[in-house]
């Protein structure tokens, strides 16, 4: 079984609902994104969004936009370099399941072979690529199929009759966008959120999870309620931000961890 299938599974069992995390590969290095995934586990969060950081971004917002620039601006940070992060994490101890967030074209320029056996050797569960419309994903849904990948979709509260086609495809989860625009922390929530998750919901018998602007204890709470998972983004890099200072020293790289997991910790309740 992939291992998302079975932490929902898991999780349903336990009434309880999946907090994903998401982070920046390479934010502030590659070395310290282990460190990071280690910690964000030990806080409780039941499976990891990896982010490939991208100088061209469809969907991320300026936190997400800042994070890259820090990864890449220690020089080149492929997507082959992140995919061995995971590796990395898996030989320090970690068992998450892991979900790689990346675009359509460092996949093709990899080669859509070779990337499928590293993700599959590196422990790979799940892939989310913002920018490959349902419409024109098959070759890369086929293989993922092949490889035991599940290929998660996006959907919007504007996806409007393409919910039903996009939900019925889902594997893994179907990741619902709470607000329209890049990501971001806020306040407030797309106006018809309620009635869109509902929609979802009805439309497939696969797992939900909820992200975009997510940043608070009671804003996981008001979502738990709807969802099998809620995604927070923005504001974990936000305080991986706050706390690169800490992290680039070997002297305060513990108390840089601590507050991140101190952080994540109070998102999990």
């Amino acid at each position: 079984m992939n291992a998302i299938d079975a932490s929902f599974q898991r999780l349903r069992a336990e009434g309880k609902t999946a907090l994903i995390p998401f982070l920046t590969m390479g934010d502030p290095d590659l070395a310290t994104s282990v460190e990071i995934i280690q910690t964000l586990e030990q806080a409780g969060a039941d499976m990891i969004e990896l982010g490939v950081p991208y100088s061209d971004p469809l969907a991320d917002g300026p936190v997400i936009q800042r994070a890259s620039e820090r990864a890449l601006g220690h020089g080149r940070v492929t997507l082959e370099d992140c995919i061995q992060v995971a590796e990395n994490a898996r030989q320090a101890g970690v068992k998450l399941p892991f979900i790689l967030f990346t675009y359509y074209n460092p996949i093709l320029q990899l080669g859509l072979q070779r990337f499928f056996k590293l993700v599959t050797a590196k422990g790979i569960s799940g892939l989310i690529v913002p920018d490959l419309p349902i419409e024109e994903d098959a070759e890369l849904r086929e293989m993922a199929e092949q490889a035991g990948i599940h290929l998660i979709p996006l959907v919007a509260p504007t996806s409007n009759d393409r919910v039903v086609r996009i939900a019925a495809k889902a594997r893994g989860f179907v990741y619902c966008v709470s607000s329209l625009g890049v990501t971001g922390v806020r306040a407030d929530f797309h106006q018809g959120i309620d009635e869109f998750l509902s929609t979802v919901r009805g439309a497939t018998d696969t797992p939900i999870a909820v992200g975009f602007g997510i940043s608070s204890r009671e804003q996981v709470e008001r979502f738990s309620k709807q969802a099998d998972g809620v995604i927070v983004g923005s504001a974990i890099v936000r305080k991986i931000e706050e706390v690169v200072p800490l992290l680039q020293s070997p002297s305060s790289k513990q108390e840089g961890l601590a507050q991140i997991h101190a952080f994540v910790s109070a998102l999990k309740g």
